[in-house]
C-alpha cells in the first residue's frame, strides 16, 4: 500500500525567520501519528534553518529545484549534492513555473531528475496540460510525453524511487481545481502509462499525487479517490493551520 505524501511547495515565499516559525507551530499541530508521508518545500535560502528545526518530527525537507549539473562554473545553480547536504530528501522537478517562466524543456528535466537520482534525492516529476491543450483533447498525449521525456534513460531501479505530481496548469494559482473525478483519471492513466514502460511492479508502488490550487475545501474529495496518493499544495500551504487541516485528512 502506497503511504500519502503531502508536500508543501512555498514557491518564493518566506525568509528565513518566517519559515522557521512556520515549522515550529506546524510541528505542534501535526505531532500525532499521520500515517503519511508529509514534507515541506521552502526557498534555498531557508533550507537548512528549516532541517534544524524538522529534527526529531519526522517531517521531511524537499527543495523546489535543481541543477543538471553537479559542481562548476554555474553562478547561481544549486547542485544535488548541496541539497542532500543541507538535508532535503525530495525535490520538485518539472513545475509548470519552470517550465513556463524559465523555457524548462523535456531534455533538461531529464537531466536534473538524473542529477537527483544519482545523490539519493527523491525526485518528485510535476506533469500536466494547459488549458488549450485540455479543450483539444491532448491531456493523456501531453502527460505521455512528459513522462517518457522526464524518465528517458532511465532503468526500473531509477522509476521505483520516482513521484509523479499531476498538476493541469490551468489549476495552479487560478482559484480552479480539477475536479476530483477529473484528477482521478488522469492518475488512472499515469499508472498505466508507467506499467506500460516499466511494469505492474512500479507501477503500483509509485506515489501519484495531485497538484493545482489543492486547499481545505477540496482536499476531503481529492484524498476520497482511489488512485490519489497525496497532493502537492502551493498557496494553502503557507498557513500553519491551513496546511496541517490538509494533512490531517
Amino acid at each position: 500500500m502506497i503511504r500519502p505524501l503531502i508536500v508543501g511547495n512555498w514557491k518564493m515565499h518566506k525568509t528565513i525567520a518566517e519559515a522557521v516559525d512556520f515549522v515550529s507551530r506546524l510541528k505542534e499541530m501535526i505531532r500525532e501519528p499521520l500515517g503519511k508521508q508529509v514534507a515541506v518545500a521552502p526557498p534555498f535560502t531557508a533550507l537548512y534553518p528549516v532541517a534544524d528545526a524538522l529534527k526529531e518530527t519526522g517531517i521531511c525537507l524537499a527543495a523546489q529545484n535543481v541543477s543538471d549539473r553537479e559542481e562548476g562554473a554555474y553562478t547561481g545553480e544549486v547542485s544535488a549534492r548541496m541539497l542532500v547536504d543541507a538535508g532535503c530528501r525530495f525535490v520538485i522537478i518539472g513545475h509548470s513555473e519552470r517550465r513556463a517562466f524559465f523555457s524548462e524543456d523535456d531534455n533538461l528535466i531529464n537531466r536534473k531528475i538524473k542529477a537527483a537520482l544519482k545523490y539519493s534525492l527523491q525526485p518528485i516529476l510535476c506533469i500536466g496540460e494547459t488549458l488549450s491543450e485540455r479543450e483539444s483533447g491532448r491531456t493523456f498525449e501531453v502527460v505521455e510525453r512528459q513522462i517518457k521525456g522526464g524518465l528517458k534513460g532511465a532503468d526500473a531501479s531509477d522509476a521505483a524511487r520516482m513521484v509523479m505530481a499531476y498538476e493541469p496548469v490551468w489549476a495552479i494559482g487560478t482559484g480552479k481545481t480539477a475536479s476530483s473525478e477529473q484528477a482521478a483519471e488522469v492518475h488512472v492513466f499515469i499508472r498505466e502509462a508507467v506499467d506500460g514502460e516499466y511494469g505492474k511492479d512500479i507501477s503500483r508502488n509509485m506515489p501519484v499525487i495531485y497538484g493545482g490550487s489543492v486547499n481545505t475545501a477540496n482536499i476531503d474529495a481529492l484524498m476520497a479517490k482511489e488512485g490519489i496518493n497525496g497532493v502537492l499544495v502551493g498557496g494553502a500551504s503557507l498557513d500553519a493551520e491551513s496546511f496541517a487541516r490538509i494533512v490531517r485528512v
